[in-house]
């Protein structure tokens, strides 16, 4: 990396509990959610290739959660991350999920953890009403 550049690295889960009913059919709309990701996407990026999508079979009897993974390297996000953030909620307003996690970790000012937690059992797509809350860790301090 060249001096000067600000390396941005962002990642996490968006997760969707199995023993809910409609299991499959939860699987299918979210797969297809992330597949509708552009493939290459406008600045600040987010695009189907940073995710992992997990196969719509799946025996319930293996897993309890879905778990959708995610992650790319940015130079400086931090500075667009409203927008980046406005795309990822986006995205889960069009998904079934009981929680998702961000992590952006900047050079500069540390990692920013975000989490949106459902409000009732599960967030179903078109329901509005998402909360996220963001908590900053640097060297060992936290903050709210």
């Amino acid at each position: 990396m060249l001096q000067g550049d600000q390396e941005s690295i962002v990642y996490g889960c968006i997760k969707d509990s199995n023993s809910l009913t409609g299991g499959s059919e939860r699987r299918r709309v979210n797969r297809n959610a992330v597949l509708a990701l552009p493939s290459a996407d406008e600045w600040p990026f987010l695009c189907r290739d940073m995710f992992s999508i997990p196969t719509i079979k799946v025996k319930q009897s293996q897993y309890q959660t879905d778990v959708i993974h995610f992650g790319a390297s940015y130079r400086a996000v931090e500075y667009e991350w409203d927008m980046w953030i406005q795309k990822f909620e986006e995205l889960l307003k069009s998904m079934y999920w009981v929680s998702a996690t961000v992590h952006l970790e900047t050079e500069l000012s540390g990692v920013h953890s975000f989490s949106w937690e459902a409000s009732g059992l599960y967030h179903e797509p078109g329901s509005g009403d998402m909360q996220v809350r963001c908590e900053w860790t640097q060297e060992g301090r936290v903050s709210v």
